[in-house]
């Protein structure tokens, strides 16, 4: 039988597929499901600084109701509950108490202090390693992409000084060099890059004239843009890499190894097809390798990278032309 096991960001993996930040993780026998199934890490839901801040915003509001009425008024005062963020920390807790299978804590904050704030107490409820979910809408048209990408840099140096677990970033694909983005990460330290985060997009109706927004999975062909940079990235940035969106199948899995991937991250499968299916991603990922006489996931990681196949333009401009001239 082939041996599925993998290290990422120098942690031993029992396997390569991780369950990526998704409702899966927001109830204990769901994550303790997903370990049964198979899973080598599962990431949890981020923690949005935005959410903590609505929640303060809430509070203050509450409080403000009624300061102008009597003393002892006493109904006026707001019930009090736990802070978001305390909250998720104690879920991360418990979620640590139930499984054995390392877990990784997704962040998502505004400044870098917010960044180091939370990355700290995460680290403190016992995740093996963090995931900077940068998940932001560059909208600003007088921000200029350096600037976006300096803060970028110095969110991650801050952190890396102030925690003493693994540390991946999240990006996604719209800067303006990906690989120098991510030769830059890796250079100031960065333990792995999970390409890419995927946004969701709000739509608009016809009929109503208002904004809707829905929670769309994904499907098997989005794959094709995190393999290609994972292949372009794999043996000139020296980082660990995780391939997220698109992950539907075992031969999934294996595309994203042999293109360089440490790890692959699903979520949208799970929840399509239920978790249990996890383990059939596995069985499909076993009978690939036994087939192509593979015994361990090292035997084939990177071998179909740029820097491995017969044709290294295939992954770029050269791959569009040939295709053109068959039309």
């Amino acid at each position: 039988m082939a041996d599925l096991r993998t290290t990422y960001m120098g942690i031993d993996l029992a396997t390569p597929v991780v369950v990526a930040a998704c409702p899966i993780s927001s109830m204990v026998d769901r994550i303790e499901k997903a370990e049964e199934a198979g899973a080598g890490a599962l990431v949890i839901r981020s923690l949005f600084e935005e959410q903590i801040l609505m929640q303060m915003q809430e509070l203050e509001e509450d409080l403000a109701k009624g300061s102008e009425s009597f003393a002892e008024a006493l109904d006026y005062f707001p019930k009090m509950e736990l802070h978001e963020a305390k909250e998720h920390l104690m879920w991360v807790e418990k979620a640590r108490k139930a499984v054995s299978m390392p877990l990784f804590a997704s962040l998502n904050a505004y400044s870098p202090s917010s960044w180091v704030h939370y990355a700290k107490q995460l680290e403190g409820a016992g995740v093996n390693g963090i995931e900077l979910n940068v998940y932001a809408v560059a909208a600003n048209p007088h921000r200029t992409g350096a600037e976006i990408e300096a803060r970028l840099y110095e969110v991650l140096e801050r952190v890396k000084a102030e925690v003493s677990l693994p540390v991946a970033v999240k990006l996604s694909p719209f800067y303006s060099s990906v690989a120098n983005v991510a030769s830059e990460l890796a250079g100031r330290g960065a333990d792995g890059l999970v390409l890419f985060n995927r946004f969701l997009q709000p739509d608009i109706n016809p009929e109503d004239l208002k904004l809707t927004n829905e929670m769309v999975l994904s499907t098997p062909e989005e794959i094709r843009l995190p393999l290609r940079w994972i292949a372009l990235l794999y043996g000139q940035v020296d980082t660990d890499f995780a391939l997220s969106t698109g992950v539907h199948s075992g031969n999934d899995v294996a595309k994203s190894i042999l293109a360089g991937a440490s790890a692959v991250q699903t979520a949208s499968a799970l929840l399509k097809n239920g978790i249990p299916f996890l383990s059939t991603m596995l069985r499909q990922l076993e009978g690939w390798m036994a087939e192509h006489n593979f015994d361990v996931i090292d035997d084939f990681k990177g071998s179909a990278s740029q820097q491995n196949v017969e044709d290294p333009f295939a992954f770029e401009r050269a791959q569009y032309i040939k295709l053109l001239r068959k039309q």
